[in-house]
């Protein structure tokens, strides 16, 4: 069994700025506040969770982030990911562009234009990608190149004044 954790001893000013966080109207702070004013009274990381109605896990990392850093505990942090994964490097996003300017029969598909699940698809199977990867994927690798993605518009129209009848005789 784990050691249990607390937090280290306050000083009279983070006791105070503590307790000023019970009043917050801010759920996050109210609920940090709870979690280390508990602990400083000497109660167990389960224990203030089964009273607090949340995982052990999350009033382990607010003790363990006190005992680090204070109280910059109390306010609330980005839920972003540090750094987004990057499945194409900047040599693969060059060839993914240079893919897209083939027409996706030269890769055995029976059509003629590229979606972005497509090209994550060839990117792998011709080796531009180590691994499978995400539509989104795709779509960040272009913006990194300051291409920008858009489908293929079925209702685009020609300014010519027959289109219609031209289109309608290459259809029918």
């Amino acid at each position: 069994m784990k050691a249990p954790i607390f937090i280290r001893p306050l000083t009279k000013d983070e006791h105070s700025q503590i307790r000023a966080g019970l009043r917050s109207s801010n759920a996050f702070v109210l609920r940090r506040s709870q979690i280390l004013l508990a602990s400083a009274r000497g109660e167990r990381a389960p224990a203030i969770a089964k009273y607090l109605g949340c995982d052990d896990q999350t009033v382990r990392n607010a003790i363990k982030g006190f005992n680090i850093a204070g109280l910059t505990v109390l306010k609330e942090g980005s839920s972003r990911p540090h750094r987004l994964r990057t499945t194409f490097t900047i040599e693969a996003a060059e060839r993914l562009k240079a893919l897209l300017h083939r027409s996706p029969h030269d890769f055995g598909l029976d059509r003629g234009l590229w979606t972005l699940e497509l090209a994550a698809k060839i990117s792998f199977e011709q080796g531009i990608i180590p691994h499978k990867t995400s539509v989104a994927s795709v779509r960040r690798a272009l913006q990194s190149l300051g291409t920008n993605w858009k489908r293929a518009k079925h209702w685009i129209t020609s300014p010519d004044p027959q289109y219609q009848q031209k289109k309608t005789h290459a259809i029918g």
